[in-house]
């Protein structure tokens, strides 16, 4: 069979190597093998290139990165008895159902029942006596004597296991537990995988390794120390192996490496991560895919040739000043037959101008994620970059810049002018996202495309409407409703589609303007959209996608990667490959 040899490795001088990841195939006598190598060097951004750079270094300090050695993880798919296997931990995803007992206390479930049978029943006992009943979240990591892995796991799936969200969470549950052992190699098998389809099973197989990888993986950049993994490889038992699972598993590495991008710009302060700096990083994205994706950043000058009012207007108050990022993905060959964008809002940092964020629960100091929508776009962009899909034309796009406060800042009432003419009383400051991305809406109809999706951590009140888990979905097109929402659906993010109330336009009139920035509380998200909608060209199917909520877990405090997946699936399911 052939082993798989994959390097896992951010782009972003953040984070990362430069080097593209490669795929080498070669002949073994073992089992198939994929090995992710995550590879993470420190920020080093120019110094004195920029006055804002220079100011920044000298009145918030250096920090920089540290240097982090990288690591590797290697992942092999087995056909081997679960008794038969050696190692640290075995892993085994089950059911409710999977758990149930006969009359004496038995498992039914034939692996579980073999599984205990060699431990003496000493399984059955323990998950009697912990009541794990395999409830979603649900886990028992036991130490037992009698078989070759040290310590056995048993992972709650739910009531049905046949979702991405499930198995991908068993590898998150996984990784965990081999961090808490500090365990090298730990295997994954599931009790029922008999009645899989061969194309479950390479996606199972896919998203059980999407887990473990982002599971493992930590930001440690900005800790002055911290632990290397000991996780070194991974089994996963049962779910077949062959070319069609060595090539899902490729795609995996590359999906992997565009969200570990995302979660490191998020994660990135705004001292570290300027609206430049991020310019920066998309055209390190571009020269390391240089085949099939080109950047154009545009200044401050030239926005102005394009008449850019609206997201100039959030810049102004800076001293960082704003970057307008356009990335273009074109397929190495063939012809084009659907064109596309994605935008992302780019806040580096949200102070709210004027209208300054005060108060309990309103996360000043969490704003260096609002950000989230463009490192979900370039995320996407790293992805797509290393997978080439055919027939199909990408324009990444993110107007990035900061809303702060100083005597040429934009003030409450002030009036700004989009690209497109239209006008816009600014009657909060810190409705400011909409503001940038109505420029970078209307540049992306100006590319031709047939369909866009944007992406932004927009409102507050989609988070107080769909809770911190789910992102709001926006659109007149239920063709592209259909399209996007498969597409999370097989990448395993949550989205819902909330209504376009045109009714609620009444409350973003102006007296003066065209329109004002925000109609108040009582539907925010809404009006929000309907603000977006006035800045799309009505030939082009466009969707709104509110993230506020899912781009950070505030558990973990760290941004979680949400929408990369989800991207490139849509991405995929309008190309020819």
């Amino acid at each position: 069979m052939a082993a798989i040899v994959v390097s896992l490795a951010s782009s972003l001088s953040l984070v990362a190597s430069t080097s593209s990841s490669s795929l080498v195939f070669t002949k073994l006598r073992s089992t198939p093998v994929l090995r992710f190598s995550f590879a993470v060097t420190p920020l080093c951004f120019p110094r004195g290139k920029r006055m804002a750079h220079a100011l920044a270094q000298a009145t918030l300090g250096l920090t920089q990165p540290a240097q982090i050695e990288p690591y590797k993880i290697s992942f092999a798919a087995k056909e081997i008895d679960l008794v038969e296997w050696k190692g640290d931990i075995l892993a085994v995803g089950v059911t409710e159902k999977d758990m149930a007992k006969d009359g004496n206390s038995k498992f039914q479930n034939s692996i579980l029942k073999k599984l205990d049978a060699q431990l003496g029943g000493l399984l059955a006992e323990v998950s009697s006596e912990e009541d794990f009943t395999g409830k979603a979240s649900q886990s028992t990591v036991l130490r037992l004597p009698g078989l070759g892995s040290k310590r056995i796991g048993l992972i709650g799936l739910g009531q049905c296991e046949s979702s991405t969200v499930a198995y991908r969470s068993l590898g998150e549950a996984v990784a965990a537990a081999a961090k808490a052992a500090q365990a090298s190699n730990v295997a994954i098998a599931l009790a029922s995988s008999e009645g899989l389809s061969a194309e479950s099973k390479v996606n199972t197989a896919s998203a059980i390794a999407s887990g473990t990888v982002l599971g493992i993986y930590e930001d440690n950049r900005f800790r002055s120390e911290s632990k290397k993994p000991a996780l070194k490889s991974v089994d996963i038992i049962g779910l077949g192996t062959g070319p069609e699972l060595e090539k899902k598993l490729k795609y995996t590495e590359d999906v992997c490496s565009g969200i570990i991008l995302g979660k490191e710009l998020v994660n990135a302060p705004a001292n570290v991560l300027t609206p430049g700096v991020l310019a920066e990083e998309a055209s390190k994205i571009a020269s390391m895919y240089s085949d099939v994706l080109s950047a154009t950043i545009l200044d401050v000058e030239q926005c102005k040739k394009l008449k850019m009012g609206s997201y100039l207007g959030v810049a102004a108050a800076s001293e960082n000043p704003p970057h307008f990022i356009h990335l273009c993905y074109k397929p190495p060959s063939g012809p084009v037959k659907t064109k596309l964008a994605l935008v992302g809002k780019g806040l580096t940092f949200d102070s709210g101008g004027y209208n300054i964020k005060t108060g309990a629960g309103c996360l000043i100091e969490l704003m260096k994620f609002d950000m989230g929508g463009s490192a979900a776009v370039l995320g996407a962009a790293k992805a797509l970059g290393q997978i080439k899909p055919a027939g199909v034309e990408v324009h990444f796009i993110v107007a990035a810049c900061e809303n702060m406060i100083s005597g040429t800042g934009m003030r409450p009432g002030d009036i700004v002018t989009a690209s497109n003419g239209k006008t816009i009383e600014v009657n909060n400051t810190d409705a400011e996202g909409r503001l940038t991305l109505a420029d970078a809406l209307i540049y992306a109809c100006n590319q031709g495309v047939e369909k866009i999706v944007d992406l932004a951590t927009l409102t507050g009140a989609c988070i107080v409407a769909l809770g911190p888990s789910i992102a709001g979905v926006f659109t007149p097109s239920d063709e592209l409703a259909k399209e996007v929402l498969g597409a999370s659906e097989a990448a395993g993010e949550k989205l819902w589609r909330m209504p376009l109330e045109e009714s609620y336009w009444e409350s973003m009139k102006s007296g003066v303007a065209d329109m004002v920035n925000t109609g108040g509380r009582q539907g925010g998200a809404i009006t929000a959209a309907l603000f977006l909608k006035q800045f799309v060209d009505e030939k082009v199917q466009w969707m709104h996608i509110d993230m506020a909520g899912p781009v950070w877990n505030d558990k973990k405090k760290a941004a979680t990667g949400f929408g990369i997946s989800t991207l490139v699936e849509w991405v995929l399911k309008n190309s020819s490959s």
